[in-house]
């Protein structure tokens, strides 16, 4: 990945570019803004927001927004998450001049008709209920509840069938109103586009809108409390989930812990969880790790999917694993493969243009620079056992752990 080029409009956006020579290019609007940033009476209004921006603006009917990309072999898209939206898309090189315009279109001019809102609160109902019907995914809902309890991060980003109805145009506009600040938004590009014909298409589409500046301001979480629970469900399968808080995007530790759950349960077939407890005993078909930082907190868990009868002895091989981190030190052979996995890793993603231009743009926001991927490995080379050892005691700290568990 060449060194990415930073630049910010007049209007104090400001804009990352990854000139790559392809055929396919990518583009997105990254806004600072997510679930956690709504009012309590906002529960899932950053979500019901990202599906409103496709419904209709100044110069476009839902139609022409749909078709404007896809009509030439390109995609339109959106997503929202604890902390942010994106407006994205990807598309033939040709065509980068057409999606940053409709890009623009869709954040500027907006018009949020109240018959098409009407219409999306049954479109996200549905996807609630899609969720409901899916344990293995609500699991992580109800386990984020439970670990922040009514902070705003503990919210589920779909919000309730409750809060939807009571959703009008004024309280969408006020939230997009509240977080569409220049302080608040990266445009984000990869592509074969030179830097000078990209400033050119953001000062045409971008820079003639005012936006005010300001940041948003986040409430830290405080008072966690570990809490074990059980709950009877219509299922046939448990569906259990262990974890605790852990590092924010800017601790020191952050890599470490990245590494750590990589190589406890990570997305490589060889992660330890995967080799005891489904290869060796083959007594669970899913069960990983992760860990998801954020500004100023992060979530550590581990999924498990088995039969009932199963379950005590996951939880012990589970636990057998979490204390030989915390015990014994990675030899000089496992931390050199353990990291030559994840370079390896991150290597593979840069063979997607759109993660490279989500991974930019999100840097940019959270850290003001983007680093260069030598830079990235020279991070991870720099882990010692030591630190994976004191990390795994702090995080791994048992009177430290949740779980939740859906049973029948």
């Amino acid at each position: 990945m060449d060194r990415p080029e930073i630049f910010t409009l007049r209007i104090g956006i400001r804009v990352v570019h990854n000139p790559m020579n392809r055929e396919v290019g990518h583009c997105g609007l990254f806004i600072n803004g997510g679930s956690r940033d709504e009012h309590e009476n906002e529960h899932g209004l950053a979500h019901f927001l990202e599906h409103c921006l496709f419904k209709g603006t100044k110069h476009r009917k839902t139609f022409h927004i749909l078709s404007r990309l896809d009509s030439v072999g390109g995609e339109l898209n959106a997503f929202t998450s604890k902390e942010e939206t994106w407006i994205h898309a990807s598309f033939l090189t040709e065509h980068f001049e057409r999606a940053i315009e409709l890009i623009a279109d869709i954040a500027f001019y907006s018009t949020f008709p109240e018959k098409e809102i009407a219409k999306e609160k049954e479109v996200i109902l549905d996807e609630i209920n899609s969720y409901k019907d899916s344990p293995s995914e609500m699991i992580f809902e109800e386990f984020d509840q439970q670990l922040f309890g009514k902070h705003p991060i503990g919210r589920s980003i779909l919000g309730t069938e409750e809060s939807l109805k009571t959703f009008r145009k004024k309280n969408v506009l006020e939230f997009w109103k509240r977080n569409f600040t220049s302080d608040n938004l990266i445009f984000s590009s990869v592509g074969n586009i030179p830097v000078v014909k990209l400033r050119a298409l953001m000062e045409k589409y971008i820079e003639p809108h005012h936006i005010p500046a300001g940041s948003i301001e986040r409430v830290k979480f405080k008072g966690y409390r570990a809490k074990n629970i059980e709950v009877k469900k219509d299922i046939h399968q448990v569906h259990t989930v262990l974890g605790t808080i852990a590092y924010d995007y800017p601790h020191k530790k952050r890599p470490g812990l990245s590494l750590l759950n990589n190589i406890l349960g990570g997305p490589a077939m060889n992660n330890r969880l995967s080799l005891n407890i489904r290869e060796k005993y083959g007594i669970a078909y899913s069960i990983d790790s992760s860990y998801a930082p954020f500004t100023d907190t992060g979530i550590f868990s581990i999924y498990l999917g088995t039969e009932k009868n199963n379950l005590d002895k996951s939880w012990r091989l589970i636990w057998k694993e979490l204390n030989t981190l915390k015990e014994k030190e990675l030899s000089a052979r496992q931390l050199r493969d353990a990291k030559k996995q994840i370079i390896g890793q991150m290597a593979l993603a840069q063979d997607s243009g759109g993660s490279i231009m989500f991974n930019i743009g999100k840097s940019l926001m959270l850290f003001d620079r983007v680093d260069s991927m030598e830079e990235v490995y020279e991070n991870i080379d720099e882990i010692t056992s030591r630190e994976l050892r004191d990390i795994a005691n702090e995080i791994f700290d048992e009177a430290r752990m949740s779980s939740l568990t859906y049973t029948y």
